[in-house]
């Protein structure tokens, strides 16, 4: 994940689905000088954390890309 988008989860009122090493977290805060997020897993919200904001990735973000896929009537 890249810092701007980041710090626009951490301020956004809506939830966003989030991991780091697969596990969900909550993005607390930003340091975009430093490209640190402070976070804790959903389930233990007494484990915060600072990580490197590019440890994290949104749910749906794209990993990679993928080609066209053709369809055909069967």
């Amino acid at each position: 994940m890249n810092v701007q988008r980041a710090s626009e989860i951490a301020a956004s009122p809506i939830m966003a689905n989030v991991t780091l090493d697969g596990t969900p977290v909550y993005i607390q805060h930003v340091d975009e000088a430093e490209e640190v997020a402070r976070v804790y897993p959903l389930d233990r919200p007494d484990q915060e954390m600072n990580v490197a904001v590019r440890q994290l990735v949104e749910d749906g973000e794209e990993v990679g890309s993928v080609g066209p896929i053709l369809c055909r009537d069967i």
